[in-house]
């Protein structure tokens, strides 16, 4: 696993690899590969015991030309002004890869959330909410859950500032609790869309989903949600890990179960006796026929990426593969549904989400289902045309020639003025 390669350079360069297949200036390309803006924060906040700790937190607007900023917080120790710039970045080109009218904004605090109380955590994120207030709203910048946090955080947030604004805007934030004016389907969406490209890959390249055999590393929200969806297609789920390590059945595991193991004990590790015990290095190099990576960035790096034995690797996950390791998996034939399509849905309900909350009214969770299906297969197909019309290397090359023309052409469109 790579712990070297900087996300923003791989963004960059990602965008460098589809600019060469595109009739856009390399001005406006040198002006997409940064973003327009980054927050940076020292907040202060009281602890249970009386202290007052300091904690570093960002948020990157990287690109309005479509649409407000969109995207999630995380809560982590590895947060970064560089991660948070790539994931705002990679969210840009998520938005216009599945044609939903956002830019692309991320944010982050560096904490490891398990370390504090439930009060500490609820007056950390205020603070941060008070911070953001001037540069957020249904308008302007849309945060999101994302690693570490949930409708609860997202809750506090639109509390504090709909409180200090004094005013009723439930669609500041997207990925709130149903009662807070969430939407119905938005838990699923990442691991919902992480599925449908598999499935749409698996048809495009005349493989059988039936029995077919998938590794998935990272069993958070995303991981697990895809596996059991992937399972109900008919797929045999024979590995899963998460940040204590892994667990192999050559027959099968339960994916629901294991996610029921990990709610209960903390780690998929020891979820049966008939299970062998292995590292997440050596699930990325099972002999599967489908591997989900669904953890954190440079998951596999290029060395790690050949031994890779997948046929098909799904990202679930934000930056998981290097761009060393694209080159690698690319030259050996596997195909690589790319992050900017496959783990699309989470952005994508939270778009439906903010229309619901535009319109002061809801969808059924069957029109949710039915609405990022359709738009999941659409931008699978629209990818599959590039990549055969342009003769493109790979899928992600793909998927960035056609965010990118997305994104330049609304730049053109607009204009550019001092």
């Amino acid at each position: 696993m790579s712990e070297e390669a900087n996300p923003f350079e791989s963004l960059q360069e990602q965008i460098d690899d589809a600019a060469g297949h595109l009739d856009v200036r390399d001005d406006v390309i040198e002006r997409l590969k940064h973003p327009e803006r980054v927050l940076e924060l020292n907040l202060s906040v009281d602890m249970d015991d009386g202290r007052v700790e300091r904690f570093e937190a960002f948020r990157s607007q990287f690109n309005g030309d479509r649409g407000p900023y969109k995207g999630g917080i995380r809560y982590h120790p590895n947060v970064s002004r560089d991660e948070v710039k790539a994931l705002s970045g990679w969210m840009v080109y998520k938005c216009a890869v599945v044609d939903i009218p956002y830019g692309g904004g991320k944010g982050g605090i560096v904490i490891d959330p398990t370390e504090y109380s439930e009060s500490e955590l609820e007056r950390i994120t205020r603070s941060f909410a008070e911070e953001l207030r001037p540069i957020i709203g249904e308008d302007e910048d849309i945060p999101a859950p994302d690693v570490n946090t949930g409708q609860r955080e997202m809750n506090w947030i639109k509390d504090t500032y709909e409180t200090l604004e004094h005013t009723t805007e439930p669609g500041v934030v997207t990925g709130k609790a149903l009662s807070s004016g969430g939407s119905e389907g938005r838990v699923e969406a990442t691991g919902r869309s992480t599925m449908l490209a598999a499935r749409e890959a698996f048809d495009y390249l005349d493989i059988e989903m039936e029995d077919a055999t998938v590794a998935v590393q990272g069993y958070g929200n995303a991981g697990s949600i895809a596996a059991y969806l992937l399972e109900e297609l008919g797929a045999n789920v024979v590995a899963v890990s998460d940040s204590s390590g892994g667990i192999y059945a050559e027959g099968g595991l339960d994916a629901r179960g294991a996610k029921q193991f990990k709610a209960e004990t903390g780690s998929v590790v020891g979820y049966d006796e008939g299970q062998e015990e292995l590292t997440n290095e050596e699930l990325l190099t099972l002999d599967v026929d489908l591997l989900v990576p669904a953890a954190l960035e440079n998951a596999i790096d290029g060395e790690l990426a050949a031994d890779v034995q997948a046929d098909v690797v799904v990202e679930a996950a934000n930056g998981p593969l290097t761009p060393d390791a694209d080159d690698v998996l690319t030259d050996r034939d596997v195909t690589v549904v790319p992050d900017i399509l496959a783990n699309a849905g989470g952005v994508t309900v939270s778009y439906f989400e903010w229309v619901q909350n535009r319109q002061r009214f809801s969808w059924t969770e069957e029109r949710v289902n039915d609405e990022l299906e359709r738009v999941v297969t659409d931008a699978f197909d629209t990818l599959v045309d590039a990549y055969e019309t342009h003769d493109l290397p790979n899928f992600r090359t793909a998927a960035y020639v056609v965010a990118i023309r997305r994104v330049a052409d609304a730049y053109a469109e607009s204009g550019n003025w001092p």
